[in-house]
């Protein structure tokens, strides 16, 4: 029975904090910048299965993952979330985990309500750097208006963002004129 709430207690803690503000493409023209998350806000995670392994220290979703919250849906095959022990606090409202890093593969796809789209094989997300790297093809779009490399690093806190390719291939951004409404 303890050791079934500490599972529930790792699974409470990664719906009410997990990805708080994470491939979040701004509603401005710009498809890189990131909002404030609103972190109070959960995430519901659907999947075909879920293994949580405390010794490891990781919760694996596999099978159609489907990930929402607020203004954003995250599909892939397989996500893998790595936490480490907390001390417990009630005080501060802390469950004793704390998510280190989450890995998304196959098929990425991360979808802003507002129209905004990344894609890749992986992605990567960093919680203690709020950094997300997407590599596999990445590709991030906002309307027409899209850049895609060989590695995309996105710097959450920062709205900033850096696009990377090797010599073969050349970093790609297409932009289209925004035209005035009168």
């Amino acid at each position: 029975m303890r050791r079934w709430m500490s599972i529930a207690r790792i699974l409470c803690y990664l719906i009410l904090l997990f990805f708080p503000g994470l491939f979040v493409y701004a509603e401005s023209s710009n498809p890189l910048e990131t909002p404030p998350a609103d972190q109070s806000r959960p995430m519901v995670i659907k999947s075909d299965s879920l293994v949580v392994d405390d010794a490891k220290k990781i919760v694996i979703f596999t099978g159609q993952v489907n990930a929402k919250k607020d203004d954003f849906t995250i599909d892939c095959d397989k996500m893998v979330v790595y936490y480490k022990s907390a001390k417990p606090s009630a005080s501060k409202g802390n469950l004793g985990a704390k998510i280190t890093k989450i890995v998304a593969e196959g098929d990425v796809k991360i979808h802003r309500r507002a129209g905004g789209v990344a894609l890749a094989r992986r992605a990567v997300y960093y919680q203690d750097e709020e950094r997300v790297v997407l590599t596999g093809d990445p590709m991030v779009k906002q309307g027409e208006d899209f850049v895609q490399g060989d590695k995309i690093t996105i710097f959450l806190k920062e709205n900033r963002s850096i696009v990377e390719s090797s010599q073969q291939r050349k970093v790609k951004a297409v932009i289209y004129p925004k035209r005035e409404t009168k």
